[in-house]
């Protein structure tokens, strides 16, 4: 039987590639919903290549194009955030693919749960912001959370069989490529510029992750994102720079045992096996050969140096609704830093700064998610 998928965020990296493995096994995978905030062209041009249900454009100001051109193919076109928050509850979807960048996947996914759909989650936010309450909404629904991304898929991956018999994990490695700058001073990463920034040496990303990724900040957001997902503390979360990104990640269990997963960095593979599991199906995709990286190398992470992933770990130790705070202040340092407005050590200042001013609650409900995002928002605008 075929796995009807909806693509959250289908013209981004993680939505592109998901249509490519998706193309590839016509026999296992149905598009019903694509989604995009503003690329309308790119949006278009998937609606007609793999005819889905339902097209969503968020920005309203484009609705009349995307209807206007997908009129001829009977195809439903929808806009707004509202409408994102709508489709996910459609009887025809197993599926649904979180791809949304940042806060933006939060009310969908969280919709999602409620209509217990299996959610193939890249968008890692999602767990940051809320992971109290998406938590404790996986209790009472029978939906299920796979992921998507490299890391997280792999630690998922060391994890399967395991839990079963009760061996749960004693310590998640949770591997980083270190990004552009791993062997840089404080003093240096003052001086880089956006475009040094943009230029990961691994992997291929939208904007905001690869900045993020430069600033290790992605990795503070996967090791709060792996806390809700996996039932660790953060103290037992490991951070090792592995500049090759071949080891995913790994996790150690009560015995000492290490298991890790390994592979080339190419993220189709998680995507596809988020879309299938718990089977394999065959891909094309390259495979490894342990004689083309004679070397593997690790090194410990300099959270004095790369502050955003101090601040990530802060956050957690607070918990509440202080990693909304700390996810909302870095989406506005983030764009502030590729619209040239701040430096990139500045980022780290907006965010603490952020963190210390919004007022703490202990045990946020929905709303409160909604109003902190938006007081931090306005706040870290303030400081720029």
């Amino acid at each position: 039987m075929k796995k009807h998928i909806a693509i959250l965020g289908s013209t981004g990296s993680i939505g592109t590639q998901t249509l490519e493995v998706i193309e590839k096994n016509p026999e296992t995978f149905v598009v019903e919903v694509l989604t995009a905030h503003n690329n309308a062209d790119l949006l278009i041009k998937q609606a007609i290549q793999y005819n889905p249900n339902t097209v969503i454009i968020s920005n309203k100001e484009k609705y009349s194009y995307v209807f206007d051109a997908l009129d001829p193919y009977d195809i439903k076109v929808f806009a707004g955030e509202e409408s994102l928050i709508d489709v996910v509850s459609m009887d025809c979807i197993d599926i649904v693919v979180g791809a949304l960048v940042g806060y933006a996947g939060l009310l969908p996914i969280i919709e999602a749960i409620k209509h217990n759909k299996i959610v193939a989650l890249a968008n890692k936010e999602v767990l940051v912001v809320a992971g109290q309450l998406v938590h404790s909404l996986l209790q009472k629904h029978t939906s299920s959370i796979i992921p998507i991304d490299s890391e997280h898929s792999a630690i998922f991956q060391c994890l399967s069989g395991e839990l079963a018999y009760r061996n749960e994990a004693e310590k998640i490695i949770l591997t980083a490529s270190g990004g552009p700058f791993r062997s840089f001073s404080y003093a240096q990463l003052e001086s880089i510029t956006k475009e040094d920034a943009l230029k990961h040496p691994n992997w291929d990303m939208g904007a905001k992750v690869t900045i993020d990724s430069a600033s290790l900040m992605n990795k503070g957001l996967e090791m709060i994102e792996a806390k809700w997902l996996f039932g660790v503390e953060p103290k037992n979360i490991e951070i090792v720079i592995h500049p090759q990104s071949i080891i995913h990640s790994a996790v150690q269990f009560c015995d000492g045992s290490i298991k890790a997963q390994m592979g080339l960095p190419d993220m189709k593979l998680p995507i596809q096996y988020a879309l299938t599991y718990p089977h394999r199906i065959y891909s094309d995709f390259p495979r490894f050969n342990f004689f083309d990286y004679p070397q593997l190398t690790f090194e410990q992470a300099d959270m004095s140096v790369f502050r955003n992933l101090a601040l990530a770990f802060e956050a957690i130790s607070q918990n509440g609704n202080i990693p909304c705070v700390m996810n909302a202040a870095n989406e506005v340092a983030v764009e502030a830093f590729l619209h040239d407005k701040v430096s990139f050590c500045r980022m780290s200042d907006i965010i603490a700064q952020t963190m210390d001013t919004i007022t703490f609650i202990q045990n946020p409900q929905l709303s409160d998610y909604v109003e902190t995002h938006h007081e931090a928002i306005m706040y870290a605008r303030s400081l720029i």
